[in-house]
């Protein structure tokens, strides 16, 4: 196939869900984790959960950097705009994500902080090259995928000299977020959340490859297919791990092939070691701190790392009270279970980061209003048979 609307045909869709209806054992239930938010989405727009058996269910996991990172990071960003006086740049997603006591970048820049936001690293040290006057601070978030762009701004900073550029890191690792599901105590001692396998995620994998899964996979004998954000995609990937749970296998398999290799974007990779390294720790909303999960500056570009620049404070916020992101998160919830979904938490009046994110799982059931429709799944499912 060559065109997006391929990856989309209502017939090859419809001869998907027959197969994976016939290779579903009656017996057993599969209980599927999709990591990123891009398949939540393609999930819910396209009525993916619809189209599968009873006993194929996804569970909605981490979805996106902009949920997972915590409060105390969003405070510290506000706390370089408005004590530090910087010229703080950040991606859109981040303006609306509820810091401590109901405050946002939004609000801070509403109030006069000097917050700007940008599509690019690239926008960032534009910025700074038209305001030498200012420290100009880019608050970088995201998984694998935005992290080379980071790399490459760092790069570029050092070598045009430009000293009043730095970088305040929050970029994340998916395959140490894995783990970590895998080895809390609701996966692995209370069975609060069951995990028979992953979808991978797709464009994080497009950099590291499909190779860092696999020792996760052995370890936790859980299956693992790196898949497309279409719905073909994401139904042929359900239909991989299904295969693989009924053979008793716990491989990593690759279904996005026309994108990811097992070895990843080496050229991007020697980047990001070049210039970021491993945090011992690192705090991810929901999840708590997970080893070896983020990425930091290195010694020799301290010079461009916000955090080494300015005194910042240390936070350990909590939600907003009744909240449920965190349990959303990690699987134990459905944005349907918590009591400020869809009445006091709406997209104009967040309460969490999963309502706020582009890809959060509360976002997605709000956008297309599947909690509205669960009486009618059984007729659509009768429908694509």
């Amino acid at each position: 196939m060559k065109y997006v609307d391929e990856f989309r045909r209502r017939d090859l869709a419809q001869g998907l869900a027959r197969r994976i209806r016939a290779e579903a054992e009656p017996g057993r239930r599969y209980n599927l984790m999709e990591f990123c938010g891009g398949h939540t989405h393609a999930i819910f727009r396209y009525g993916v959960q619809d189209l599968m058996p009873d006993n194929v269910r996804f569970v909605h996991g981490p979805g996106c950097p902009v949920c997972v990172l915590p409060i105390g990071r969003i405070d510290n960003a506000i706390e370089l705009a408005e004590r530090h006086e910087v010229i703080l740049c950040t991606y859109g997603d981040m303006m609306r994500v509820p810091a401590s006591k109901r405050h946002s970048l939004i609000k801070a820049k509403a109030s006069g902080a000097d917050i700007r936001m940008v599509y690019s690293t690239q926008d960032a040290l534009a910025i700074a090259r038209k305001a030498p006057d200012r420290q100009v601070v880019f608050f970088a978030i995201g998984f694998e995928t935005t992290t080379p762009p980071t790399a490459v701004a760092i790069k570029q900073a050092k070598g045009e000299g430009l000293e009043n550029f730095s970088v305040f890191c929050n970029h994340v690792l998916t395959p140490a977020a894995i783990q970590h599901i895998l080895e809390s105590p609701e996966v692995r001692d209370t069975g609060k959340v069951s995990i028979d396998g992953f979808l991978g995620p797709s464009h994080v994998s497009s950099v590291i490859g499909s190779r860092p899964y696999e020792a996760c996979a052995e370890t936790f004998r859980r299956p693992v297919v790196i898949a497309g954000f279409e719905p073909l995609d994401v139904m042929q990937a359900a239909l991989m791990l299904i295969r693989q749970l009924n053979e008793g296998r716990h491989e990593v398999e690759n279904q996005y092939r026309r994108v990811v290799t097992r070895e990843g974007n080496l050229k991007a990779q020697a980047l990001v070691s070049e210039v970021l390294e491993r945090r011992r720790s690192f705090e991810w909303r929901g999840l708590g701190r997970v080893p070896n999960s983020a990425l930091k500056i290195k010694r020799s570009y301290a010079a461009f790392d916000a955090e080494a620049r300015f005194e910042i404070t240390p936070s350990d916020r909590q939600d907003v009270k009744g909240c449920q992101c965190p349990a959303i998160l990690r699987g134990v919830k459905k944005p349907t279970d918590c009591k400020l979904f869809g009445t006091v938490c709406t997209p104009e009046n967040p309460m969490g980061s999963c309502m706020v994110s582009s890809e959060g799982s509360c976002a997605a059931y709000w956008a297309y209003g599947r909690f509205r429709q669960a009486d009618g799944a059984a007729a659509r499912r009768e429908a694509a048979a």
